[in-house]
C-alpha cells in the first residue's frame, strides 16, 4: 500500500490548497492508484480544509474518479443511444464473454474492470470504448478480440 499522506501532500504542493485544486488532486490519486480510497479522501479533506463529505460528493459525482478498486485496465463502454444503435450491446456481450465478467465487475486477476459510461465524445465513430484513456472506435466483435489480446500480452 502506498503512503496516502505523502501522495496527497505532494499533489497539494503541485496544485495548491484551494478548493479548485480538489479535482486535479483527486485525478492525480486515481492516475497513480486506480481509485480513491476512503483514507485518501479523508487526507485530501484535511489538506484542503474541507469536509470529507464534500470530497466524497465530488469524487462520486464524476464517472472517472473511481471510489472503489479497479483493474489495471478499466474498460468503459459508451452507453449513449448512438452507440446502442450502432451495436454497443453486441460489443458488450463480446467483452463479457471473453473476460467472463459482467458490467461493474473486475476479473479475478485484477487486470480488467468493465464499466458502462455516458458519452465519451466519439459518437461519430460509434460504437466506442475507452481502455484507461485510450479510445477505440467503430468497434466490431472481431476488433474487440484483437484489442483484448493485445492487452492480455502486456
Amino acid at each position: 500500500m502506498y503512503n496516502v499522506g505523502n501522495l496527497v501532500k505532494e499533489l497539494t504542493e503541485k496544485h495548491g490548497k484551494r478548493r479548485d485544486s480538489l479535482i486535479p488532486i483527486l485525478q492525480g490519486i486515481v492516475e497513480r492508484h486506480n481509485y480513491l480510497s476512503d483514507e485518501a479522501m479523508v487526507e485530501v479533506a484535511k489538506e484542503l480544509d474541507i469536509s470529507a463529505a464534500e470530497v466524497y460528493g465530488t469524487a462520486s459525482f464524476y464517472t472517472f474518479l473511481d471510489t472503489e478498486p479497479r483493474g489495471k485496465y478499466v474498460i468503459r463502454i459508451c452507453k449513449t443511444i448512438t452507440c446502442m444503435m450502432k451495436g454497443k450491446n453486441e460489443i458488450l456481450q463480446t467483452l463479457e464473454d471473453i473476460l467472463k465478467i459482467k458490467v461493474g465487475e473486475t476479473t479475478p486477476d485484477k487486470m480488467f474492470t468493465l464499466l458502462e459510461t455516458n458519452c465519451i465524445g466519439w459518437c461519430h465513430k460509434a460504437p466506442a470504448m475507452l481502455i484507461n484513456e485510450i479510445p477505440y472506435t467503430e468497434l466490431t466483435p472481431e476488433k474487440i478480440v484483437e484489442i483484448l489480446k493485445s492487452y492480455m500480452k502486456k
